[in-house]
């Protein structure tokens, strides 16, 4: 069976789920250009609990977990099938570390089918949810990207799902498509370790600009996991797209594994935010 590439997608605004720009065309081309998986263990910022876990439903539910946004993209709903069987198959992969099956608590939530619903369209790939467990270590983290690499010989695709800077409060609606400097220095250092030395990624957590960058890990995580997929390849990633949304938000894309993308690469940022209510408060 041919490996699976492996992705983190900055996901940025829910509303990128109903909106077309330079990112979700990347986010297509990417899911068009992958063999067809056997499933996919996705690996989301809203995830973020004490414990590890897996979901391990037959039909997992679409979570709307957000505040105050228009009312069709509570509509959404991403109908992908789940595989119990994965729920072992992860756990066996991360051994000796422990994971549990959840069977009826959780879903898809937006950091997952906000992005799939682009990469994968028709929503026939059986999708299984990994928490991130928030007491862990980065350092943790990373080797658990490792560990689950063996995944993709198996026939799965993971995808990460976060953003490499992500400070809510610190948004400047004048700068749609800009980032400050300080987020700029630190998405091109995670960067160049991404690309260069991934192994290393958990030591973005001592730069400078990192709590400015990511005030809370949840949305910083998921790239761990990726950096790991890539250190276990011997390789560095590559840069799917790139870019900002209003000062603080970096929407850079990473893949691992061959996977050519026939990308529209054209001008225009992501999609407005678009919720009544303060972007801290409306968990973006």
């Amino acid at each position: 069976m041919t490996a699976m590439p492996a992705a983190f997608l900055g996901h940025g605004s829910p509303m990128n789920a109903l909106e077309r720009n330079r990112y979700t065309d990347a986010w297509r081309a990417f899911g068009a250009a992958a063999p067809r998986p056997r499933a996919i263990l996705a690996v989301s910022a809203h995830w973020y609990v004490n414990a590890t876990a897996v979901t391990a439903m037959a039909r997992p539910r679409t979570i709307h977990d957000f505040y105050g946004f228009p009312q069709a993209l509570f509509d959404v709903d991403y109908p992908a099938p789940g595989l119990p069987a994965l729920a072992e198959e992860v756990a066996d992969a991360v051994h000796p570390d422990q994971v549990g099956a959840d069977h009826d608590s959780w879903g898809l939530d937006h950091g997952t089918w906000s992005v799939l619903v682009h990469a994968f369209p028709a929503a026939d790939v059986p999708v299984v949810q990994l928490s991130i467990n928030a007491l862990q270590p980065p350092e943790w983290h990373l080797a658990m990207g490792t560990k689950l690499a063996a995944l993709r010989e198996r026939g799965v695709l993971v995808v990460g799902s976060g953003n490499v800077v992500h400070n809510l409060r610190a948004i400047d609606w004048k700068r749609p498509d800009a980032g400050f400097d300080w987020a700029r220095r630190f998405d091109e250092q995670a960067r160049r370790i991404m690309t260069e030395r991934p192994g290393d990624a958990a030591t973005l957590f001592e730069h400078p600009d990192f709590r400015m960058a990511a005030p809370t890990d949840e949305h910083f995580l998921p790239l761990l996991y990726i950096a790991g997929m890539a250190a276990a390849s011997g390789r560095g990633a590559d840069v799917l797209v790139d870019g900002y949304a209003y000062g603080s938000l970096s929407m850079a894309c990473y893949t691992v594994g061959r996977c050519d993308s026939a990308l529209r690469d054209e001008p225009g940022g992501a999609a407005p935010l678009e919720t009544v209510m303060a972007p801290e408060d409306a968990n973006v």
